[in-house]
């Protein structure tokens, strides 16, 4: 009876009826803004995995990167002498620089400072399309070239402003399934305790492989071992895509950079999920969200540098 009379009074009251639509809107619109936040960000799963860690973080004290503890102390600063399609970067300890390429022509292999700035610059010839890039020690150099599917290797020039040659360089191809077409080889990260390197396809699907035996067959002494470990990502990476790695020494782990997604995300030497940290601005210390973060790496401080296209370098250092 209850129910009949308010209806009656809805049909005779229009405002409450538009009211009623009105908050029916809202609440299909908030269900879809959410549905789709849920689709690009994951925000589901970093809900899961903020509580996972938060409660497993007394376990991985003084042996892991531990991101949340990262906090940013160089914002978007457009590294000067580069226009455009800054992508990948790593840091050579012994030479106590940082080491990034542009992927589009002219593509070059660039040295900075800490800071930023640049202190060598290297035209890479016969290249196409290099999105990875890890560096081995010794001047021993390994990029991605995404489309064609293949690891080059090569060792660093004795001067600035000489150039890397791909016919005299070492290559491994490693075809992967579906399509690579601009979704293909973006992130390396080497280790070199175990002579193995990281490979990572972007995206559809994203992949994960490690390379064992790199640098003593390079040497001389074939020994290639090739590992799948893309239930690593299946299983612990909530994010869109991979666009970078980068593997710290010290505690065995790898970092994985999702641009699309916005994140930073750390991995056990079992691929298990230890903590992340987001790039976006509203979320973080950033006053804006990072644009397209498309390199990371750690340097012999255990700073965080990412570099973003089209030139933009962040520093993040541990509190």
């Amino acid at each position: 009876m209850n129910s009949a009379v308010d209806l009656d009074k809805c049909k005779t009251n229009p405002g409450k009826r538009l009211r009623t639509l009105g908050a029916c809107s809202l609440g299909l619109l908030v269900l879809l803004l959410a549905t789709v936040a849920s689709t690009k960000f994951h925000w589901h799963e970093r809900g899961w995995f903020y509580l996972a860690s938060r409660i497993h973080a007394g376990d991985w004290a003084g042996h892991s990167v531990w991101l949340p503890d990262y906090k940013v102390e160089i914002e978007a600063r457009p590294v000067a002498g580069i226009n455009d399609d800054l992508s990948a970067i790593d840091f050579a300890s012994d030479r106590g620089r940082l080491l990034t390429v542009t992927n589009a022509p002219p593509i070059k292999l660039v040295e900075m400072d800490r800071e930023g700035n640049i202190t060598a610059q290297y035209p890479l010839t016969g290249f196409e399309d290099v999105e990875g890039l890890a560096y081995m020690g010794d001047g021993l150099m390994a990029v991605a070239e995404e489309v064609r599917q293949q690891l080059v290797f090569f060792r660093l020039p004795t001067q600035s402003g000489q150039a890397i040659d791909k016919q005299a360089a070492q290559t491994l191809a490693l075809p992967l399934r579906s399509s690579a077409h601009n979704k293909g080889f973006e992130g390396l990260a080497y280790d070199e305790a175990h002579d193995r390197i990281f490979v990572a396809k972007e995206r559809d699907p994203r992949q994960l492989y490690a390379v064992s035996g790199v640098k003593a067959s390079l040497g001389g002494k074939l020994q290639l071992k090739v590992e799948d470990l893309s239930d690593w990502i299946d299983r612990s990476v909530f994010a869109k895509d991979i666009s970078d790695l980068h593997f710290d020494a010290r505690t065995g782990h790898l970092l994985v950079l999702s641009h699309e997604s916005k994140l930073v995300i750390e991995l056990s030497g079992n691929g298990e999920v230890v903590s992340f940290r987001t790039l976006l601005g509203s979320f973080s210390d950033l006053e804006k969200s990072v644009g397209q973060a498309e390199g990371l790496t750690l340097d012999d401080e255990s700073t965080l540098y990412v570099v973003s296209e089209p030139n933009l370098l962040y520093r993040f250092r541990k509190n």
